[in-house]
């Protein structure tokens, strides 16, 4: 089992991802210490949801989904955003 306390990864994402906005912090802090992790790192556990986070709420990836797009396909025209957006923060 591996869970995070939540002084744990605030840490990690302010080191990690500096530009990361103090909002977005406190959610994903919320999100990732809520989860058993099952042996996951912490960057890995912090990748992750950052990824389906982004992908959901700040893509229109579900909406591809809703109009037939295929899920493998819809992951691979957002991705691009969803790095770009990874990378901002970490600067």
């Amino acid at each position: 089992m591996a869970k995070f306390s939540p002084q744990t990864i605030e840490k990690h994402l302010r080191r990690k991802h500096p530009g990361c906005p103090d909002f977005a912090i406190a959610f994903f802090v919320g999100e990732i210490a809520a989860k058993d992790w099952k042996g996951a790192t912490i960057g890995k556990a912090v990748g992750i949801t950052m990824q389906n986070v982004l992908r959901h709420s700040m893509t229109d990836y579900d909406q591809m989904l809703l109009a037939g797009v295929d899920r493998d396909e819809a992951r691979r025209r957002v991705q691009p955003k969803v790095n770009a957006m990874i990378k901002a923060w970490q600067l």
